[in-house]
């Protein structure tokens, strides 16, 4: 579908809510796609030795896939995983309109760590309840846990949509997550990288650098492959310091 138990327990109040910097990059994720969580992590970790600014967007898969017949374009569980996506980035952007763009990042690193960071992971959590799961985020993020309310607001759907297509005007639309946006407004935004493990901190800034290099070149468009190793994510069963099992994706499901 598309390190830790969790960051520590951080309490934000709307006071403490400053304007948000220029980013460097919006990143745009759905925080049920496993590939998008290991590349937040990597542009996590190079923004830490980089010091730049991340804006934390919002792109829905079950928004991208309104039209889709899941029977027959997806294996079985997909619908109800992005429609659980969906639920929760109702609930990101109910986090975003009161507390900001900081308080996004925080709540995706709590959603991701505790969805494929742990053993067993928590697809199955989330699918079942994902309201539940939202308040236990939110309480460890020790913002308000009646914002899980907003899994069942289906108001919120018309700018989840708009930032969606927004995501898919700057890449064109077909592709998925994630999407980075480079220095915007201005800059080049791509669909990816999808990468299955994460780099070294030196690794991590000189994969910055050449995909930085790539999106720079107004004549650059695209450089793909659809085999994919199975993310190094505990939730998977996987060993970091094991190679995945190389699949075929194929319009962002596995192929048959």
């Amino acid at each position: 579908m598309c390190g830790g138990h969790g960051a520590p327990d951080q309490q934000l109040t709307p006071d403490s809510v400053k304007a948000m910097d220029a980013a460097s990059a919006d990143f745009y994720f759905d925080p049920v796609c496993p590939f998008a969580w290991m590349t937040s992590k990597w542009v996590r970790q190079v923004g830490a030795q980089r010091g730049f600014n991340i804006g934390w967007r919002f792109i829905s898969l079950r928004l991208v896939n309104r039209d889709v017949d899941y029977a027959s374009h997806f294996p079985p569980g997909y619908e109800r995983g992005h429609t659980a996506g969906l639920e929760l980035l109702r609930v990101a952007a109910r986090v975003r309109h009161s507390y900001g763009n900081e308080a996004v990042g925080r709540l995706y690193e709590i959603y991701g760590a505790e969805i494929f960071d742990r053993h067993p992971g928590r697809q199955r959590d989330v699918h079942a309840d994902s309201r539940a799961f939202a308040a236990e985020v939110l309480e460890k993020l020790g913002l308000p846990t009646d914002l899980a309310s907003a899994v069942g607001d289906g108001s919120l759907d018309e700018a989840l949509q708009a930032e969606t297509d927004q995501a898919l005007a700057l890449t064109g639309r077909d592709v998925g997550t994630p999407i980075i946006h480079f220095e915007p407004p201005e800059g080049a935004a791509f669909f990816g990288p999808v990468i299955s493990r994460l780099p070294d901190d030196e690794g991590a800034v000189e994969l910055w650098d050449h995909i930085v290099a790539l999106a720079k070149f107004p004549g650059f468009a695209e450089i793909k492959r659809s085999l994919r190793e199975t993310p190094q994510l505990t939730a998977f069963g996987a060993d970091p310091s094991t190679v995945g099992h190389l699949e075929d994706w194929h319009q962002g499901r596995r192929a048959n």
